[in-house]
C-alpha cells in the first residue's frame, strides 16, 4: 500500500500535559495531533476511497518525509504522530506491527508531505 499524507507535527507539538483541571499530570495527544489524525484520515479514504480494514499482519514501512521548509528538524521526532494516525484510521490493528522502517528526508516542498510505502514484513535471513 502507497499513501501520500500531510506532514506530521513534531513528537515536540504531538503530546501535551495539562497542569490544571482533572486532566492535571495526564499526557495526552494536543489539538495539534489530534487535527493530524483527522486530515491523514481524510487523506487515507480519499486515495483508498473507503475505510481501510485493520491488518494484523506484520508490516514494514518505507517513509519518505518532505518537509515544508528548510527548518532544522530530526528525523526521528515525525514517526510516532504518523503511526498513530495510521493506527487511528484503520491501516493497522497498532503500530507495534511495524517491524522494519526505513526513513529519510526528501526535497521540500510547499506544505510539506509523507510518502509511505506499506507492505509485509519479511523477517532477514527468511526464505524469498
Amino acid at each position: 500500500m502507497k499513501l501520500v499524507l500531510p506532514f506530521p507535527p513534531s513528537v515536540n507539538a504531538y503530546w501535551r500535559s495539562p497542569n490544571k483541571g482533572p486532566m492535571a499530570g495526564r499526557i495526552l495527544v494536543s489539538a495539534e495531533g489530534r487535527k493530524y489524525q483527522s486530515a491523514a484520515c481524510a487523506a487515507i479514504i480519499e486515495q483508498l476511497r473507503c475505510l481501510p480494514k485493520p491488518s494484523s499482519e506484520l508490516a514494514e514501512v518505507e517513509i519518505v518525509l518532505f518537509p515544508p521548509n528548510n527548518q532544522r528538524r530530526d528525523l526521528d521526532n515525525y514517526n510516532k504522530a504518523l503511526f498513530d494516525a495510521l493506527t487511528h484510521a484503520g491501516v493497522w490493528e497498532d503500530d507495534s506491527q511495524v517491524k522494519k522502517m526505513l526513513i529519510e528526508w526528501g526535497p521540500v516542498v510547499k506544505g510539506g508531505k509523507v510518502e509511505i510505502t506499506i507492505s509485509l514484513y519479511k523477517p532477514a535471513g527468511a526464505a524469498a
